[in-house]
């Protein structure tokens, strides 16, 4: 087991090709996700327990499925239930193709920003070759105007980079929205990275400031764990995103308050924050546009 973040590391830089190949020969370590493909969303983690406080609106699902299972058991689940049910009915029928999912939006507090994502996965036929990536955007309701949001961890795509890790068969990099801040002049977003069929999983923290245009990935650092999962907003720290981080088949999973440097501090008795209001997206026909 690693002394660090795992399984990319604490430093956010994008891994080697060679890195990236000996994170796929890993051992499967008790539960993986592999176990999830063939489960459909056992979680490889201890339950959540941490009470979620959602000012204004309560969680909600994706639009295409009326249960989301997520692989870290998260309270802001990626939409792993469309991932495994896009995966089967494509690799039956056409044996691999490309199909696009489009989350709910996020409404800034005030109701001038909506923030959502399009995930798009390239099927092959067996799931441990196919690839799922995403973008963000936040769009300016008043005047249209769109903001890209991309994440710089290892498995992210990121177009101005030639990323090994970006288009690694078997990887999975999902950014969501999850919060807004009180004012609505921060976006925080969950990137999800894992490996198919491996125990490869965690979360990252992006965090988007509207008035300096700035984004910024980020995770706990300097300490020990094998998978962390993003809670929200620190109610401790207000400027902290929160996770929850420990090492597989651990029963105590500690909390976590890190700010846009990485600088991780314990949060013992903190809870998670998370302000916005989604809501459906409308749209027609298949989701081949941005």
């Amino acid at each position: 087991m690693f002394n660090c973040i795992f399984p990319f590391g604490g430093s956010h830089k994008r891994p080697s090709r060679l890195l990236s190949i000996l994170l796929m020969a890993l051992p499967v370590v008790a539960l993986s996700l592999s176990i999830l493909d063939r489960a459909a969303g056992a979680t490889i983690l201890p339950s959540e327990t941490t009470e979620i406080k959602e000012v204004p609106a309560a969680a909600t699902t994706m639009t295409q499925s009326p249960v989301q299972l997520d692989p870290l058991n998260s309270p802001h689940p990626v939409p792993w239930t469309w991932i495994l049910t896009t995966h089967a009915e494509v690799s039956k029928t056409l044996g691999f193709g490309l199909r696009y999912y489009r989350t709910q939006s996020l409404i800034s507090p005030d109701g001038k920003y909506a923030a959502y994502s399009r995930i798009q996965m390239q099927v092959q036929p067996e799931l441990f070759r196919s690839h799922v990536s995403s973008v963000m955007f936040v769009e300016n309701l008043q005047t249209g105007d769109l903001h890209t949001i991309m994440a710089d961890s290892p498995l992210a795509a990121h177009p101005f980079s030639n990323s090994d890790g970006a288009d690694l068969p078997g990887s999975v990099a999902i950014l969501i929205p999850i919060a807004w801040s009180p004012a609505g002049d921060r976006i925080l977003a969950r990137e999800f990275e894992a490996m198919f069929s491996t125990s490869d999983a965690s979360d990252y923290a992006v965090v988007w400031d509207r008035h300096l245009n700035r984004i910024s990935t980020l995770a706990p650092s300097q300490i020990n764990y094998t998978n962390a999962v993003l809670l929200g907003w620190s109610q401790t720290y207000p400027n902290r995103a929160l996770f929850r981080a420990g090492n597989m088949g651990s029963l105590q999973w500690p909390l976590w308050a890190v700010d846009i440097s990485g600088e991780t501090v314990p949060a013992k008795d903190d809870q998670p924050v998370v302000f916005g209001r989604t809501v459906s997206n409308v749209w027609a026909g298949p989701q081949a546009h941005w």
